[in-house]
């Protein structure tokens, strides 16, 4: 008797549970080769408001839970990425990577969550100060998560950007929605099993698959997402578009360019600072 081939139907990844699109929807996703892959939802604009609904009720708790946790967290996730190493570099080379770099970026992705998992509980001293001022008190600035980071990565490479997108949101307590492009949504959905056998909170991050035209206007529209990363935008009509959405609610934005910030500055950009005044004690 032959093996039976389970072909996999990609769902959405919402309140940490993998759900279909409530259009019904899917589409074809195919190999470098062109032979068929899965079949993957796509996401429809009531997807996505499901999706703020569900990052907005897990802030709360992912953003008052500890500096220490938060890092633990982090780092379960990477050590689950990393008992599933084989699988992303299949997938990469399924989708146009050398098996060298498919490697390489699987075990780079890896790191980063390593990496970002260490700098959780140190956020709040680099970030942090003792302000000098005048008078009987104490004078704090303290780093604050922004709130719902709506994220578009970068495509190539696809589970990199879309790891250091993720994880330098998460990392201070931000809640997420990621809008992963058709290209990458196979490895995209392969991290969402990761984070749902983490620790990572339901809610924290919600991951969509389709057309970032379709879907991210109404994320850059919504009052309830605080920020928005369009890293991997393209066209130049949709992201002025998209930046005029977010301008109307002050939303802040992370631009495409040849050079994104980097390491502390890229989790930086979604962090709020309050100064706290506090009366001294005799």
């Amino acid at each position: 008797m032959s093996d039976l081939t389970v072909m996999r139907t990609h769902k959405l990844f919402i309140g940490g549970a993998f759900v279909r699109s409530e259009s019904g929807r899917t589409f074809v996703l195919n190999s470098a080769k062109g032979t068929f892959v899965a079949n993957v939802a796509l996401a429809s604009r009531k997807d996505a408001r499901d999706a703020v609904l569900s990052a907005r009720s897990a802030f709360e708790k992912w953003s008052g839970a500890t500096a220490y946790n938060r890092g633990q967290v982090l780092y379960r996730v990477a050590e689950i990425m990393q008992g599933r190493k084989d699988q992303f570099v299949e997938e990469l080379i399924l989708m146009g990577s050398s098996k060298r770099d498919a490697t390489k970026e699987v075990e780079q992705a890896i790191d980063q969550w390593v990496w970002y998992a260490g700098w959780s509980d140190k956020l709040a001293m680099v970030n942090g100060s003792a302000n000098p001022v005048a008078g009987n008190f104490f004078n704090f600035s303290v780093p604050e998560p922004t709130g719902i980071v709506a994220i578009i990565p970068t495509v190539t490479p696809s589970l990199y950007a879309l790891v250091d997108s993720v994880a330098a949101a998460i990392v201070s307590g931000n809640s997420s929605i990621v809008i992963a492009a058709k290209k990458s949504s196979l490895v995209a959905l392969s991290l969402a099993e990761c984070l749902a056998t983490s620790d990572v909170p339901p809610g924290v991050v919600n991951i969509l698959t389709g057309d970032a035209a379709e879907i991210a206007p109404w994320l850059a529209s919504h009052s309830d997402v605080n920020a928005i990363d369009l890293s991997g935008i393209s066209k130049k009509d949709l992201l002025i578009e998209l930046e005029k959405a977010a301008a109307e609610n002050l939303k802040r934005v992370l631009r495409p360019d040849k050079n994104l910030p980097q390491g502390l500055n890229r989790i930086n950009l979604w962090l709020e600072t309050k100064t706290v005044w506090h009366p001294r004690g005799y």
